[in-house]
């Protein structure tokens, strides 16, 4: 506990606290967590000196009694002013610190804690949990006593600043509940709001500790313990790569795919339970918090009343007042048979007024609410999309109604869908609060559409598919297959979310069109980044497959905000320019029925001396005399300079072999122009030297990870069969295929470079026709042995 030290010694390299210093074996659970306690506390006595006006004093997990496998000790040293206190304290810190444990300490009279507790919030949190270890019990006594009497005298004017500090831990570390990857003790749900959940409990303000809040607290600190004795170090977040470890430990355990498995291999652990289970918790949890801010609220600001005992109430909706900052039913709402309408026409009140609803509300809705009929009154649909579309207001809406089961009555299928895990790296969240996430972000671009209902509705359902056989749970289905891949998450899903749209009431004609957006929600970003947009093929393709300009504008506004729900790694400048340039071509052919022409080259390349090189902001453009292997060694002179190529085109223009490449820098500094150029220059002349550096640096940076993969497209273009290469990223790939192709013979006009977390999907562009078998079979060879 960083907060109550005035100084940090050495600590050891992540000794536990467990085996070599008190001889208490690991183990997972709260009688584990005890034991680790009791046996350091009988250590920590044997070496405190016995005098008088002395208290060693614990606080955080040892305070608790909730010691991690390999957790820090926080201890004060008390004193009642005796006489070299300075070197009493070092003779106690040094064998912690020669025992190899990591402390955080402070030296402290009881006036000085108290003292220091009043001005830092987290502080008086601390004292909170002081508990006697060695001593003079009556100091610790004194000390524990007051801290806990001035919290609860002052709590109510120090919760804003806690939770001012609360939300700018969440906003750093986000909500563990949808987080692949989550810090279990500082993201929202986690261990630490437990720890503001029994502050505000101890303060009196409300019952913020229920049983459901202590059952997550001990699951989520049972799924520390394993993670700590998993990876064998103090760590908080677990990462993608321990889940099943952890899972295994804990005893949650894939099931066996037949009895010839039986016996053979011992049972994996089973990561995806894992996270549905810690999600579960941290809802838990963070709902108990939002209740308990909200109640502290009440309590602080004592709200307006008409007279007492009569609160005031201010219609927003039908059906829905506002009754001290909550969303309420009207009187007359309770007293008449309930619309089926009803819970979704208080969600959409709370989202469109960023007001929570009261939990009793809640339950009565929960309760009594009817079920919706299919197809759904106009009354709900138009609740749902007003919900959807109300941008901010829209998570935390869909959360409490998630919290009491509504949103399962609404939609039978987000069952299925609520924490199920996304283990492509690109993704940051679980699915059910991406498909949620991405309704908020298309709330941004309902303006840029004509049927903005239709967007927000396709945006919500466009990754239904996921977690069913064919669709895949992890998002990678539908992104690393071909354009035009059958069994994906796209195509599976289609079909069920225009079901949804039917039950929820719409058309058979926009309810088709529902299952069209997301069975094509994939196809503008995958064209995009992986195909040649001056070829005439690739544009009427994608007209042919969209059909109009509106489902189009559609597609083009779903992919912006599936990327922006998806994560910072799906979305970069180059990728929205290359889509838009897309869209723009499709728009043209769309609205006349002509391809547009491909661009002509750049005129300053096809005169003047040779080499001609232009470097613009992510552009690199080169002309030479005309020879083999020209494309490579632009690559790998670009891949030294540290450049990522994310597209490449050659073709001669009267004698001239010229290079166009779209660049982005592969560490994010933009390298010496100066420097870039020369190379260019002197490696397309042939310089040794230069051919040299790039051949060293590419043996050095061969690809790691799963074996790659060759897959050959043959109608795909106009003029070239196109090869493309499913990969583990490395810099210099690009230059080492593009050699490997030329050696085969193989003749490369453009290059699409995609990259997907660690992954790349390139493809190449190879002229002169369908390969016979034989040359096909060692172009594919020549290839894999490069990477």
């Amino acid at each position: 506990m960083t907060s109550l030290t005035t100084a940090t010694g050495p600590t050891g390299g992540g000794v536990p606290v467990v085996n070599e210093v008190v001889g208490v074996p690991g183990g997972i659970g709260e009688a584990a967590r005890a034991a680790r306690a009791d046996a350091l506390d009988a250590w920590l006595r044997r070496i405190v000196p016995d005098r008088p006006g002395i208290a060693l004093v614990a606080v955080g997990g040892l305070g608790r009694r909730q010691c991690a496998p390999y957790g820090d000790l926080d201890l004060v040293l008390l004193h009642a002013g005796v006489p070299g206190v300075d070197e009493l304290a070092a003779a106690l810190w040094y064998p912690i610190w020669d025992a190899g444990l990591r402390l955080d300490h402070s030296v402290r009279t009881v006036a000085e804690a108290l003292s220091v507790a009043q001005d830092d919030v987290k502080v008086a949190l601390g004292l909170l949990d002081a508990r006697h270890v060695a001593g003079d019990p009556v100091l610790t006594d004194q000390l524990a006593r007051t801290a806990t009497d001035h919290w609860r005298r002052t709590a109510i004017r120090q919760l804003p600043g806690l939770r001012e500090i609360t939300t700018a831990r969440w906003e750093a570390h986000g909500e563990l509940a949808f987080l692949l990857e989550g810090d279990l003790k500082e993201a929202a749900g986690g261990l630490r709001d437990v720890g503001i959940l029994r502050a505000i409990a101890t303060a009196g303000v409300t019952d913020a500790l229920r049983p459901a809040v202590h059952a997550a607290h001990r699951r989520l600190l049972d799924t520390r313990d394993a993670l700590h004795q998993q990876v064998g170090r103090r760590v908080d977040r677990l990462l993608a790569q321990e889940r099943d470890g952890v899972a295994a430990r804990l005893g949650l355990r894939q099931p066996q795919l037949g009895a010839a498995d039986a016996g053979s291999r011992p049972e994996a652990g089973d990561g995806d339970a894992l996270l549905r289970l810690v999600a579960g918790d941290a809802r838990t949890v963070r709902h108990a918090l939002d209740d308990a801010w909200r109640a502290a609220d009440r309590l602080r600001s004592g709200r307006l009343r008409v007279a007492p005992g009569r609160p005031l109430r201010r219609p927003v909706a039908r059906d829905v007042v506002e009754q001290d900052g909550e969303l309420v039913l009207a009187r007359t709402a309770i007293g008449a048979r309930p619309d089926p309408s009803l819970s979704l026409r208080v969600a959409a009140a709370a989202a469109t007024t960023r007001l929570p609803i009261a939990r009793a509300t809640c339950e009565w809705l929960a309760a009594y609410c009817p079920p919706l009929p299919a197809p759904w009154p106009p009354a709900a649909r138009a609740a749902l999309i007003t919900l959807l579309g109300a941008g901010a207001g829209l998570v935390p809406a869909w959360e409490t109604c998630d919290r009491y089961g509504l949103i399962d009555g609404w939609l039978p299928e987000w069952t299925r869908l609520r924490s199920l895990p996304q283990h492509n790296p690109v993704h940051r969240f679980t699915l059910d609060r991406h498909l949620v996430q991405t309704a908020y972000e298309a709330s941004r671009h309902t303006r840029d559409v004509e049927r903005p209902d239709l967007l927000l509705l396709g945006a919500f359902l466009h990754d239904i598919g996921k977690g069913l056989p064919g669709g895949g749970a992890d998002g990678r289905a539908g992104r690393h297959e071909h354009v035009g891949a059958s069994a994906d998450h796209s195509t599976v899903g289609a079909p069920l979310a225009e079901a949804v749209a039917t039950r929820i009431g719409l058309p058979p004609d926009e309810a088709a069109l529902i299952g069209a957006l997301v069975r094509l929600h994939l196809l503008l970003p995958d064209v995009a980044t992986r195909r040649d947009l001056s070829d005439p093929k690739t544009v009427a393709g994608v007209a042919e497959r969209v059909g109009d300009t509106g489902t189009l504008e559609l597609l083009h506004a779903l992919v912006r905000a599936d990327a922006a729900a998806t994560g910072p790694a799906a979305w970069s400048g180059w990728k929205g320019r290359l889509v838009a340039e897309l869209v723009a071509r499709v728009r043209t052919t769309l609205d006349t029925g002509v391809v547009p022409a491909p661009p002509a080259p750049d005129p300053a390349l096809v005169a003047g001396p040779l080499p001609v090189v232009h470097l613009g902001e992510d552009r690199v453009s080169v002309a030479a005399a005309d020879r083999r292997g020209l494309l490579a060694t632009v690559a790998g002179c670009l891949a030294l300079h540290r450049l990522e190529v994310i597209s490449a085109d050659a073709a001669t223009v009267d004698g001239r072999a010229l290079v166009e490449c779209r660049v982005q820098p592969r560490y994010g500094l933009a390298p010496d122009p100066i420097a870039l150029s020369a190379d260019l220059r002197r490696a397309v002349a042939g310089d040794v030297s230069v051919i040299q550096r790039l051949r060293g640096r590419a043996l050095a940076a061969r690809s790691q990870g799963a074996a790659p993969r060759v897959v050959w497209h043959r109608e795909a273009a106009t003029d070239a069969v196109l090869l493309e290469l499913r990969a583990a990223d490395a810099a210099g790939l690009l230059y080492r295929v593009t050699c490997a192709l030329d050696e085969a013979g193989a003749q490369v006009r453009a290059a699409r470079i995609s990259t997907l977390g660690g992954d790349v999907v390139d493809v190449f562009y190879l002229v002169g026709g369908w390969p016979p078998d034989e040359q096909r079979a060692r172009i594919e060879a020549a290839v894999l042995a490069a990477v």
